[in-house]
Formats: structure tokens, sequence, C-alpha cells
């Protein structure tokens, strides 16, 4: 994330997984616009694009709309698969789907990484909220990635191991569920300060997580799943640096009952606080470490590696009656 990502350069591994965001525009000649959210039931009914103010509701909608200048009205309809603040990506995600679909509304001329910069922007200059750019650019490509950032110009690298590792990893993987997390733009704007401010206590975890970063694609490339698990538990300790509030009570139990289960490492997702934490287990000790994180009220979430990224497709819609 900026600043740092501008001065230092960031580094970050990241897979993409089967928890969607979907927007679907059934589209109309009159240049009204109605704007649903099924997450939150929300709607929004607007004459034209100038009536589509930002005031905190379904701001991530208008401004697709808005960004994209929009010349068709139409219902708009958006939908995500992961819990709030699940620190998984799903604004993300979704900036990625409302961005792609307006594209293929307009023709279709935009590539993914377009799509991708183009949904960061949607929130860090339409709507002011800071954040980095790699949950953008997994959700439009999807698979396996490892990411390096020098703004503005970003670079992905899609790692491929062998099917085998990747079934085992995938396998091996928890991703659990421990209640909505703070917002992560307040996070942000307090890590970064400090790190504007040059406070030490900051600066040495944030060149450790880009460490990270690189450390987990050659621990993927060397397809050693104990190499994965201690470079997670060096991203977590480094995480935990950050800010006191990265992690909860609940987390320390989560965590303290996944070692005592089996664990090779893990760490939170997104900004901490809440939100989702991502287990690494033993050779078939998922199961008994799911068992524990359920018994102790995480809730573990389904999931498998998604490899193709972001889908358009048109809708067949019944005609007989």
């Amino acid at each position: 994330m900026p600043p740092f990502s501008a001065e230092a350069g960031g580094a970050v591994v990241n897979v993409a997984i089967s928890r969607y965001s979907y927007a679907t525009l059934l589209a109309n000649e009159t240049g009204e616009f109605l704007l649903e959210s099924a997450d939150y039931d929300e709607y929004i009914h607007a004459r034209d694009i100038r009536q589509l103010e930002y005031n905190g509701s379904l701001d991530l909608l208008k401004a697709a709309v808005r960004r994209m200048n929009l010349e068709v009205g139409g219902h708009l309809i958006t939908r995500s698969e992961a819990p709030p603040g699940s620190g998984t990506g799903s604004s993300a995600s979704m900036g990625v789907a409302l961005v792609g679909l307006l594209d293929a509304i307009q023709g279709g001329k935009m590539s993914r990484l377009e799509i991708a910069a183009l949904a960061n922007l949607l929130e860090t200059d339409e709507l002011g909220i800071e954040g980095g750019k790699q949950d953008q650019y997994a959700a439009a490509r999807g698979g396996l990635s490892y990411m390096t950032f020098e703004d503005p110009e970003v670079t992905v690298e899609r790692l491929e191991p062998s099917r085998d590792f990747l079934l085992e990893f995938g396998k091996s993987l928890l991703l659990a569920y421990t209640g909505k997390s703070r917002l992560s733009g307040d996070i942000i704007s307090i890590v970064m300060g400090a790190y504007r401010r040059n406070e030490a206590s900051m600066t040495e975890p944030l060149m450790n997580l880009r460490e990270a970063g690189s450390l987990m694609r050659d621990a993927i490339a060397a397809e050693d799943l104990g190499r994965v698990g201690e470079v997670l538990e060096f991203n977590w300790e480094n995480q935990k640096r950050l800010y006191p509030e990265m992690t909860t009570p609940k987390i320390d139990a989560l965590f303290a009952a996944a070692r005592r289960a089996g664990l090779l490492g893990g760490k939170a997702c997104g900004a901490g606080g809440g939100g989702c934490i991502a287990l690494l287990c033993e050779p078939d000790r998922e199961h008994v470490v799911r068992r524990e994180v359920e018994d102790l009220g995480g809730q573990c979430i389904d999931f498998t590696f998604d490899v193709d990224g972001l889908r358009i497709w048109q809708p067949a819609i019944p005609t007989g009656g």
C-alpha cells in the first residue's frame, strides 16, 4: 500500500479462492438507475448519473457507474459470498466484477490488468479509501501469484507448482471466520501515518512483510509445505507488530487451539482485528484443527483455489411461459 509501495516497493503472494462477488445489469433505455445490494438489502433509485452522490450507501456501485460514465440505465444487482468484514478482498472483487460488467456492456475493450487497476481507483481515487492493489489483481487474474508493486507499476507472476502440491496445499489450508473485522481503511491510515513519520517500530515489520512475499514464493517453488508454514508464522508475527489490535482474544484462542491440534502456520487475512484467519495444517490434521476451531466459535469457510479470475457471461433468459 502507498506510500510504502512507492518508496520501498511491495511484494506479496496471493491465491484467489472460490468465494465470489456477482454483479448483474438489467439494462434499459430510460437512463434511470436502480442500484441494489442483495447483501445489505439496500436499494437506491436515481433518474440519472448526476443524482448518484457518495453518502456511504452503495458508494462502490455509484463509483463504478459514475467513473465509467455508463450511458444506458438499468437495474444493477450485486451479491457477495464472503462474510462482511472477512478480510478476504470482497470489496475489491466486487469492484472488479462491476468494472468487468460495465466494460462488457460498453464493448469489452479493457484487459484484465486494466480492469484491476480501475477497480482499485474506484476505492482509492473516487471514494478516498486507502488500500493496496493485490486484491483487485487477484480477483481479475485468478490463480496463485507473486505480485510486486513499485507504484504505479504492478507485476504479476503466475506461480505454477505441481498439481499434487496444489491439491495438498488446498486440502491442508483452512479459512476460519472470527467475526467482522475493523475498517481496513482506518487501520491503514494508522499504519501508514506511523510509516510517514519514520517510526522505526513500523518500518521494520513492514520491511519484513515485504520479505515474506519473496520467501513465500521460494517456499512454493520448492513445494515445501513446512517452509510455507514457517513463512506464514513470520508474516503473522510481523503483522501483530503493526498495531496491538491486529489480534484479539478470540483470534489468540483459535491459534492456540490450532497449534495444539497440528498447525504448520497461520496469519490474519486483510487488516486483522477480526475477519478471517488462514491456518495451514500438518498433513492429515486439518480435520482435527477444524474441529478445535469450530468448537471455539470459529466458522470454517469451504473453498477451492480459483484459477480463472473474472468471468463475464450473458444470462440465458427463458422465453416460454
